[in-house]
């Protein structure tokens, strides 16, 4: 949505110097595209969908750390 779609006005508060129009539209404009560029790079991601398969399977089990062998257990 836009000022102009909202009707809302913007206020820019000058802290320090005393720029005439043609400056300040200029760090208008700067702003303004700035903001732009940021806000097309600021979409979310598409959430990722999960089959009817992947909803009802049951959990597989972790593969078997074979590194251990037969006498891993010692308590």
């Amino acid at each position: 949505m836009t000022l102009e779609e909202t009707g809302e006005t913007l206020r820019i508060d000058v802290r320090k110097g005393n720029p005439d129009e043609v400056e300040l539209a200029a760090a208008i404009a700067v702003v303004a595209a700035a903001y732009r560029q940021e806000e097309q790079g600021a979409v979310a991601a598409e959430p990722i969908r999960r089959s009817a398969w992947s909803l009802s399977q049951r959990g597989l089990r972790q593969p078997l750390r074979r590194e251990a062998g037969w006498g891993g257990y010692s308590g």
